[in-house]
């Protein structure tokens, strides 16, 4: 399965929970959500999937974890704020360095319609 496959079962999943929480609840509650309708699929899923920073070929925890990494092909990052913003951005970004993945979804799940809180980042790009 691709990236573009994986991404469309994830905002799927993502337009479902959508559709039953609405927005404002906390982000915690949607990740469960995402992860429980995420599952419904098959697909390979690690959840707070830590992510170690190699710095002079030594390994450091510094405390990053994905979200979602799946398939080993697609890093998703849950929110619930008012907006997403450039930190967010430069977090999935990062993300898809460490992980070596193509694509990252940045999901705002506090917005009023969910394609709007999605962002595809591809290869340290915004789509």
């Amino acid at each position: 399965m691709n990236e573009n496959e994986i991404s469309k079962i994830v905002f799927d999943a993502g337009l479902k929970v959508h559709r039953q929480l609405g927005a404002g609840l906390l982000e915690s509650a949607y990740e469960e959500c995402l992860h429980f309708e995420m599952r419904k699929s098959g697909l390979l899923i690690e959840k707070q999937k830590p992510m170690p920073l190699i710095y002079e070929d030594v390994k450091l925890d510094v405390g990053y974890r994905l979200d979602f990494l799946i398939e080993k092909k697609v890093v998703v990052e849950i929110k619930s704020v008012e907006s997403l913003n450039d930190i967010h951005i430069a977090q999935v970004l990062t993300y898809l360095k460490l992980s070596n993945c193509k694509l990252g979804l940045l999901i705002n799940f506090n917005s009023v319609l969910f394609k709007n809180g999605v962002k595809r980042l591809i290869n340290g790009t915004i789509d």
